[in-house]
């Protein structure tokens, strides 16, 4: 994964004008790049002063970063239009195709929202942030309302004891670490219960490009709904696309004028659960609650080494890594195994990409931005005011200088003349 990273960011650093300078997105299933990827991870040795957590298998080493003393925020999503062979053989309108990525941050736990220093930086394909964070915040959403009905509802009944957490039945069985707040999940969790009966779908169902209008022979394309950047890559939101791999994308568009439900009648997105994917006041903790022997989650001196939530993990061994130039140190180092080698060894390429992406190189949409930045109105762009002033500036200095050699041109050709002249009546 580091390589495909690697190789993008070593194509857009030589020549952003190469007739390919992006790979193409290849699209094996995500459970065998997963188990590629942890393949890989298990050639890491632990280094001196990292993180790391070594166990053996017979000769073989099997290494895991413990990220449990961070926490995972999201930082920017960014597309990126780029070559695509398929789309090049297929001889159709275009040869670019949309790369969706997904920049965030494994920032010190406390410090989530300064996150100024000691932090790592990554990069991801924007399907597989999506496929990670929307299952855990589901989960968890699940959990609150489980833990919210067993508390609340008892609350209501007026048993102050179970009100405040201490139900002998249920109390063992809470997944949850954190109390309810009984004003607000009540209502939330019965709006997520009656969602389809009030018209409404969950925004997370077409994360993974989702059919929204058939194609017909009368002429009617097919419409495909899938994740965009928006909010110029501070959110994620639902967009239309005119191929079922959700690559090519119409920005005219809206993905509500075409989803029904089973009866024809239309629905509405609700962005509920994709904003928490996003949402960098809420931060996912990648410590991950342990129970002991006896089956407590306490701190005593018998309870288990901290564990990693798997939404860090695997994000992190998806990842491409820009880590020392930030003070991350529970990373890897080149001088254990291959992996870690080459993270080291291409770091570099991957900082100097990930920086492109944040810092105004490409458009909301993809394209590459020369000479100024883009902004987005809901039916395209249009300039900014320095690019107007520019504009305008130049046409004016243009005319200037016509106006300037008109004149010029018109006092040579008069002094030419009445030289000849008078040297003509000199003659005579």
């Amino acid at each position: 994964m580091i390589a495909r990273y690697c190789t993008i960011a070593m194509a857009l650093l030589a020549a952003t004008v190469s007739a390919n300078p992006f790979a193409a997105k290849q699209s094996p299933a995500n459970d065998v790049e997963v188990a590629h990827r942890a393949r890989l991870m298990r050639n890491a040795i632990p280094t001196k002063n990292s993180q790391l957590g070594r166990k053996l298998d017979g000769e073989a080493d099997e290494v895991e970063v413990d990220i449990s003393g961070y926490s995972l925020r999201f930082e920017k999503c960014q597309f990126v239009l780029a070559y695509d062979d398929e789309l090049a053989e297929e001889d159709g309108d275009s040869i670019l195709s949309t790369q969706r990525f997904v920049i965030f941050r494994l920032c010190p736990s406390g410090s989530c929202k300064s996150c100024n220093s000691g932090y790592g930086e990554y990069m991801v394909d924007m399907q597989d942030y999506l496929d990670y964070t929307v299952a855990y915040r589901d989960e968890e959403q699940e959990e609150m309302c489980d833990t919210c009905q067993e508390q609340c509802y008892y609350a209501q009944d007026g048993d102050d004891a179970n009100a405040d957490g201490d139900n002998a039945d249920g109390g063992d069985e809470r997944r949850l670490s954190y109390s309810v707040d009984c004003d607000t999940c009540l209502t939330d969790c019965e709006k997520i219960a009656n969602m389809e009966d009030n018209k409404y779908i969950d925004a997370t169902k077409f994360i993974d490009c989702v059919q929204i209008q058939d194609g017909n022979d009368d002429g009617t394309s097919a419409l495909y709904g899938g994740p965009i950047c928006a909010s110029q890559g501070s959110k994620i939101k639902i967009g239309v696309f005119t191929d079922d791999a959700c690559k090519i994308l119409d920005n005219t568009l809206d993905v509500e004028d075409y989803i029904t439900n089973g009866d024809g009648e239309a629905m509405k997105l609700s962005h509920a659960l994709l904003k928490t994917t996003y949402d960098v006041s809420d931060c996912i903790d990648c410590l991950a609650e342990v129970e002991d022997d006896d089956g407590n989650n306490g701190d005593d001196a018998n309870a288990q080494a901290a564990e990693t939530k798997e939404v860090c993990e695997e994000l992190y061994q998806t990842a491409g890594k820009c880590e020392s130039t930030h003070g991350f140190t529970s990373g890897l180092s080149s001088d254990y195994g291959n992996y870690a080698a080459n993270q080291v060894s291409n770091e570099e390429l991957v900082c100097d990409f990930i920086s492109s992406l944040k810092s105004g190189t490409y458009s909301q949409d993809g394209e590459i931005v020369i000479g100024g930045s883009k902004v987005y109105t809901a039916g395209g762009t249009s300039t900014t005011g320095g690019q107007k002033f520019a504009l305008t500036f130049f046409i004016i200095g243009t005319v200037g200088l016509a106006v300037y050699a008109a004149m010029l041109h018109s006092q040579l050709t008069k002094g030419g003349k009445a030289d000849l002249s008078a040297q003509g009546g000199a003659m005579a």
